[in-house]
């Protein structure tokens, strides 16, 4: 149980977890068996996190996925949850999150329908003091930031929006409730991977959907299918070999990469190997290409060039296949999966508004209009304009550190960090899947677990030298932007304006945050632990901490 001031207006705690998504629930389970008090505030009424929120017509796990999108601390959970396709649908993943809440008993520490709206450290009893909407105060020596690389959505400024009198939803805050499309005309905004799973979904039932498409993608079948028994049956038998397996590859998940260039085989081999890839489907179109894909410009052009060889046999009218062209360097966006999504475009009910050549030029109430082709009347629009990725959840917290500083302050010209984890003058602030880490380039609920590790085991360093506070050096910080920005040059990745490079945010800095490291990353931060923590500072202990909560 948490301790209480004598006034009872503040809650004490070891720690507190701001999210209660995939990161948040390993964080409450794990902290909370290292015999610390934990309280996690979540805005949302349950668990799941980006799941809860993201229930659109089409949303599912869109990259390698189920069986092994999953937790893998607890053996018993991979034997007792039967996964029913490769790539999950978003109530699946819910529910699994929704069973991992029951079997462990999370909820009764986790505050819901609550949201954050202030954190503060105080130096002098090195604490952090979080406020909330609710008007629950918590007092905590540790701040967890699991708010969400993929939580912030982002919402155009486009003159007359506002002014639209007609249905209007955010594929990242979608309504629990049923949408109907029927008989409806439809405007859909975006065509990152929300747009391109939503689309041919909405198109079932819609009387039209327009598309307006800001930026052409490569997207390549998912080959979504049916889990057999015998599949789940192998993961299990062999569950610690697969384990391993995901601890090793670069993306956290049991699969083996192709070691080999796409110049070292012919034209002729290349598009062989392209178009078996290509009816197989799912992720490893990706893995078991080439290696040299995100790194070699000529590499990168022979499946690009592939793709869009298929876009323009698949899209029967040509003048649409040439606007669904994409001509920047493959896998240097978010590489989607689809389901029927170019071959929407042959339905008489979906046209197709190229904004770069047809930009929108306003809303009225019932209409979008554009330079050129003028208006087109809508009943609903939607949204599929993504999020302010990585960073944005953070700085919509915007926690404020020693002196006062704010997190809007000191990420005002890049996003500062050490370890992708921690931030020089926000003491024992710790973020999962922050800038500066794998994030969404890793299998996140494995992500999440490993970065937790290595938190709990500096809690445990604190405890065991009396030390109160840890943060790292600035030099640390300028160390490890260093290596990631390396990392990144080393590829393509750079060299398209992606919400990768923040390019989709007005304002946002423009710099690649990710670290490309793969499972590199995870040596890289047990190496600094085994050096005792080389690059941090840490405080002694202010005297006995008489609000400590823990048993």
């Amino acid at each position: 149980m948490a301790a209480r001031d004598e006034s009872g207006a503040t809650e004490h705690y070891d720690a507190v977890v701001i999210g209660a998504g995939v990161s948040g629930m390993y964080a409450l389970y794990h902290l909370r068996g290292m015999g610390l008090s934990v309280r996690v505030y979540d805005g949302a009424t349950d668990v799941g996190g980006t799941w809860w929120y993201n229930r659109y017509p089409g949303a599912r796990v869109d990259g390698p996925g189920s069986p092994f999108y999953c937790y893998t601390f607890s053996k018993e959970l991979m034997q007792e949850w039967d996964w029913k396709e490769t790539q999950s649908e978003w109530s699946e993943v819910l529910a699994y999150l929704e069973h991992v809440a029951d079997r462990f008993d999370l909820r009764r520490d986790i505050q819901f329908e609550t949201w954050v709206r202030d954190a503060r450290y105080d130096e002098a009893t090195q604490r952090w003091t979080v406020e909330t909407d609710t008007g629950v105060r918590a007092s905590c020596r540790f701040l967890i930031c699991a708010v969400g690389a993929l939580s912030t959505a982002n919402r155009p400024d486009i003159p007359g929006i506002h002014d639209f009198a007609g249905e209007c939803y955010h594929t990242g805050r979608w309504p629990h409730e049923p949408v109907s499309f029927e008989g409806k005309r439809v405007a859909v905004i975006g065509t990152g991977s929300s747009g391109i799973q939503s689309i041919p979904e909405i198109a079932k039932e819609a009387a039209h959907v327009t598309v307006l498409q800001r930026t052409p993608q490569y997207s390549v079948p998912a080959g979504n299918r049916p889990i057999t028994p015998e599949e789940m049956a192998n993961a299990r038998a062999n569950w610690e070999s697969f384990l391993a397996k995901m601890n090793a590859n670069p993306g956290g998940f049991p699969f083996d990469n192709n070691p080999r260039s796409a110049l070292d085989e012919s034209p002729e081999e290349r598009r062989a190997r392209y178009e078996a890839l290509w009816q197989r489907g799912g992720f490893t179109f990706y893995l078991d290409g080439y290696n040299d894909i995100p790194i070699h410009e000529e590499a990168n052009a022979s499946l690009a060039d592939f793709i869009r060889a298929k876009i323009r046999e698949v899209v029967r009218d040509p003048e649409t296949a040439e606007k669904l062209m994409p001509d920047y360097f493959v896998m240097t966006k978010r590489p989607i999966l689809d389901n029927g999504y170019f071959e929407a475009f042959n339905r008489d009910n979906v046209t197709l508004v190229d904004l770069r050549e047809d930009p929108i030029e306003r809303f009225t109430p019932t209409s979008v209009v554009t330079r050129t082709t003028g208006e087109h009347p809508i009943d609903m629009l939607v949204l599929a304009t993504g999020f302010d990725a990585i960073s944005g959840s953070m700085l919509r917290l915007n926690p404020k550190g020693r002196g006062g500083m704010s997190l809007e302050e000191r990420w005002q010209d890049r996003f500062h960090n050490h370890l992708g984890m921690t931030i020089a003058g926000f003491p024992n602030l710790f973020m999962i899947h922050g800038p500066g880490s794998p994030g969404v380039f890793y299998n996140m609920p494995l992500g999440a677990e490993r970065q937790l590790g290595w938190i709990g085991d500096c809690i445990r360093h604190l405890e065991k030298h009396g030390l109160g506070t840890v943060e790292p050096t600035p030099d640390s910080e300028e160390a490890w932007h260093d290596e990631l920005t390396a990392l990144a040059n080393a590829t393509l990745f750079p060299r398209t304006a992606s919400w990768w490079t923040g390019a989709n945010i007005e304002g946002k800095p423009r710099y690649f945050s990710a670290y490309l490291g793969g499972s590199i990353y995870y040596q890289r931060i047990a190496d600094v632990a085994a050096r005792d923590y080389e690059g941090f500072a840490f405080e002694p202990a202010h005297g006995t901490d008489d609000t400590r909560a823990s048993g």
